[in-house]
């Protein structure tokens, strides 16, 4: 007799259960009240029509997020397919899928090394991780940069996370305790002010030697951030491609074991711009492709130093 093994039980998906609940998360939850109002009514709409009609939840989610950024082109909205199951509580779903990365990815920093001219080349990928997991792998990168002449911080494959991990980068790179942003909630209150903290672990980078920032079509959120701050602070120039463009902060909420919604719920502005850079990205300051973002910074760095 042959023995098998029963296959797990996929769970139901129940279309007309989920979309709802969906348009009722948006209307409640997105930044912009009189843009989530249409959102909701655009998902009911299609609800109604029987654009949602399947049995994958993957292909659920392709379809909810293609209508969800039709509107404002909010690449922070989303219906994230998770493949493995994920946790119901709020935001539980992004983080255990942060969580596995940071494991397979020594705490987010590939690379660390020092080059010719004593230019040290520090990349932060593919996350910037929350910072109770990510301070120490972090704090021991910067510090071993820190004695380098100059320092090209890599950001071309990081696709954003925690601002609070962006605030302590910052720390480690500028003279002095600084305001970063201010989040504004969908009343248009502040809700949260961004600063460096006033003391970083192990040995600071600083504030006057050469700092370059690289980017691509793919640096993303909390990537964006870090590349913002420092260049609107007149402190790095970036080199490399204009950057996705995604500016406002997120929540989630596991609408079935598979699915996870994204909902943008604050904007971020900046001290010195007055803004952001939702919708058009980071835009460097030496424009190249990506590939050629590195050899060129190098080259900047060469003739500065020289």
């Amino acid at each position: 007799m042959t023995s098998t093994t029963a296959l797990p039980t996929l769970p139901t998906l129940d279309t007309d259960a989920v979309v709802e609940s969906l348009a009722d998360l948006v209307a409640e939850h997105y930044v912009f009240p009189d843009t989530a109002g249409q959102l909701a009514a655009l998902l009911l709409r299609r609800l109604a029509e029987g654009c949602y009609r399947t049995e994958s939840a993957q292909e659920l989610a392709e379809k909810v997020t293609t209508d969800l950024r039709s509107v404002n082109g909010d690449l922070h909205l989303s219906l994230k397919y998770h493949a493995v199951p994920a946790p119901p509580e709020r935001g539980a779903a992004a983080l255990a899928a942060m969580r596995r990365e940071f494991d397979a990815t020594l705490g987010g920093i590939p690379r660390v090394e020092l080059l010719d001219h004593g230019v040290a080349v520090l990349e932060i990928a593919p996350n910037m991780f929350p910072l109770d997991w990510a301070a120490q792998p972090l704090a021991a990168a910067l510090s071993l940069v820190a004695p380098a002449r100059a320092l090209v911080l890599d950001l071309r494959r990081n696709a954003g996370g925690d601002p609070d991990t962006v605030a302590f980068v910052c720390g480690h790179l500028l003279d002095g305790r600084t305001h970063l942003n201010t989040m504004l909630s969908r009343q248009g209150e502040v809700a949260e002010q961004s600063w460096t903290p006033p003391f970083v672990p192990g040995a600071r980078f600083g504030g006057s030697k050469p700092l370059y920032v690289l980017t691509s079509g793919n640096t993303f959120s909390a990537g964006e951030e870090l590349a913002y701050d420092l260049q609107q602070l007149g402190r790095a120039e970036i080199v490399g491609e204009t950057t996705r463009g995604g500016a406002h902060p997120r929540e989630g909420w596991t609408v079935h074991p598979n699915l996870e919604l994204s909902v943008p719920v604050a904007r971020a502005v900046n001290p010195v711009s007055g803004t952001n850079w939702e919708g058009t990205g980071v835009r460097p300051d030496v424009p190249c492709d990506a590939d050629a973002a590195l050899d060129r910074a190098l080259a900047l760095a060469a003739a500065r130093l020289a």
